[in-house]
């Protein structure tokens, strides 16, 4: 059974990986496609519900929470979290390593296709290593230490929760990205 923290952490994280993305609530966002909305409503809540089996098999324990707390607060810490977590990605992705990461990756896509547009393959490319850099961050540094057993995570079924978790990753990153195209 998760602790009321746990709980109130994964509420954050559902609000907040908005902000990450978006930097507003996702139904605040203007766009002309429901239906990739509620494609990313449902991928987001599918890596949500993977989150919570990695909470419980690393023994999640996050600090007590002894004030009352309302949807205002938790919005707020939301958006105060995904704001920390944009800047700290910025860095990462400004360093060498991730650069180079980011050539070899927009080297490879255009191996396969020559004349697509290298500006745009460009951006992509930073969008994607950003956006991904930006989920495992939010949701899984502060999980890390802020849980008692992570050593579980390298069994069996910690491989396969993480295997789920990035495949999902994966799959809300693609989401956020056609939802920013829709709106620009």
């Amino acid at each position: 059974m998760l602790s009321k923290e746990t709980k109130i952490r994964v509420l954050e994280s559902f609000y907040g990986l908005d902000y990450v993305f978006f930097g507003k609530p996702v139904n605040k966002l203007e766009t002309c496609c429901p239906v990739v909305k509620e494609d990313y409503v449902t991928v987001k809540g599918a890596l949500l519900s993977v989150f919570i089996e990695m909470l419980k098999l690393m023994e999640h324990k996050p600090e007590k929470v002894n004030e009352k707390l309302d949807s205002r607060a938790i919005y707020e810490a939301a958006r105060e979290n995904a704001e920390l977590t944009r800047e700290n990605v910025r860095k990462i992705v400004e360093s060498e390593k991730a650069k180079q990461n980011i050539k070899e990756d927009v080297k490879r896509t255009l191996e396969s296709d020559e004349s697509l547009d290298v500006q745009k393959i460009v951006k992509e490319k930073i969008t994607e290593k950003s956006f991904r850099l930006a989920v495992d961050n939010f949701l899984v540094a502060r999980a890390l230490t802020e849980s008692k057993n992570i050593s579980n995570l390298n069994e069996w079924t910690g491989q396969l929760i993480e295997d789920s978790y990035k495949i999902l990753r994966d799959s809300l990153v693609e989401n956020a990205m056609l939802l920013l195209d829709d709106v620009e």
